[in-house]
């Protein structure tokens, strides 16, 4: 009785979730679109679901629809076939990690404040998601104009200072000079996480965890950088400008080790270039600041020497040379411990 209960309501969510019943094929889907099978399944696989069988009714008239309109942006010629799926691509992917995200928080939740065990707390998280789904959707929907309102204020307050900063600290012929983008790239990795994640229980480490991600979520949007993402006991994200970066890194090595929770952690900051692809980072400025992190003692920051000439003109900074390391992938780098000399820095809210 109660299994028959749990699938009658989630046909019945799903229902709702998907807007209409599924009635088409691949085939009937494309045709819907105007396009081949096989554009329809690269527009499918681009939103990051699996393929099916020709002959399996799986699809809505509300999926065609939904991506018909990216074939109607390449037939009006606003975007090109490549473009048009990376775009679906990045809509898949962020999309698929923040329902996982959100369904765990609601799980959590039914666990840490309400006493259920996991599966009866999955149970309660699926008989309240009616009560979700509109007010989440219009904070996605909001969420993604600011968003992109933010990216491109990013794109026109912030150039000027950008493309003041190109040509500081870097040499033209650098082996990250044919990239496009001036970026200052910055981590910050957690000293002992993985000894320390043997000894917590699961729902220690995940608050763990999570107090890390949102301290430096919250410090790098102040600083006025992006998060670029993370990888458990790291992140990685970048800014705009030598002096942004630096800001970013002093803040996050400050505020985790002035938290009474989080183990202190290592921190790196590199200015040079980088290719931006699918919201990640590529680059030898990317791998280098990686390795620095490695070399930095816990509550350090380090920067490469070009980074340091590019911070130097600044009083607010103070340099500390290092001895040289040998650095796989660079040879002999020559690295410096970036200090605070003046002023507050990043303030968060502590409220």
């Amino acid at each position: 009785m109660e299994q028959r209960e749990w699938h009658r309501n989630i046909r019945q969510l799903e229902r709702r979730l998907l807007g209409a019943e599924r009635t088409l094929t691949y085939r009937e889907m494309a045709s819907r679109m105007g396009v081949s099978t096989h554009s329809a399944r690269k527009l499918w696989r681009a939103l990051g679901f699996p393929n099916l069988e020709d002959d399996v009714t799986a699809f809505t008239e509300a999926d065609a629809q939904a991506l018909a309109t990216m074939v109607g942006l390449v037939r009006e010629g606003y975007l090109n076939e490549e473009t048009a799926i990376s775009l679906t691509r990045s809509v898949g992917q962020m999309t698929d990690r923040m329902v996982v995200w959100q369904i765990e928080a609601l799980v959590e939740d039914k666990i840490t404040n309400e006493g259920y065990d996991d599966a009866e707390a999955r149970s309660h998280v699926v008989e309240s998601l009616p009560q979700l789904i509109e007010p989440l959707q219009q904070l996605m929907g909001y969420a993604w104009r600011r968003q992109l309102s933010a990216a491109l204020q990013r794109l026109t307050v912030r150039v000027e200072s950008g493309l003041a900063a190109v040509s500081r600290g870097r040499d033209a012929g650098g082996s990250d000079a044919p990239l496009p983008l001036a970026r200052a790239v910055g981590f910050a990795d957690l000293v002992s996480y993985t000894s320390l994640s043997r000894q917590m229980s699961e729902r220690t480490l995940a608050q763990m965890v999570q107090r890390f991600e949102s301290k430096c979520a919250e410090i790098i949007s102040i600083g006025g950088g992006r998060l670029v993402k993370t990888v458990g006991d790291e992140v990685l994200y970048n800014a705009e400008t030598p002096e942004a970066g630096a800001e970013i890194a002093l803040a996050l090595a400050e505020t985790i080790a002035a938290d009474d929770v989080l183990p202190q952690a290592r921190v790196s900051v590199v200015w040079g270039r980088v290719l931006s692809r699918m919201g990640d980072i590529y680059g030898p400025t990317v791998n280098l600041a990686a390795r620095l992190t490695s070399l930095a003692d816990p509550g350090t920051i380090l920067v490469d020497a070009d980074t340091a000439a590019a911070l130097e003109r600044s009083e607010d900074y103070l340099l500390v040379p290092q001895p040289p390391r040998i650095v796989r992938g660079f040879g002999e780098v020559a690295p410096s411990m970036l200090l605070r000399a003046s002023g507050t820095g990043i303030v968060l809210d502590q409220s």
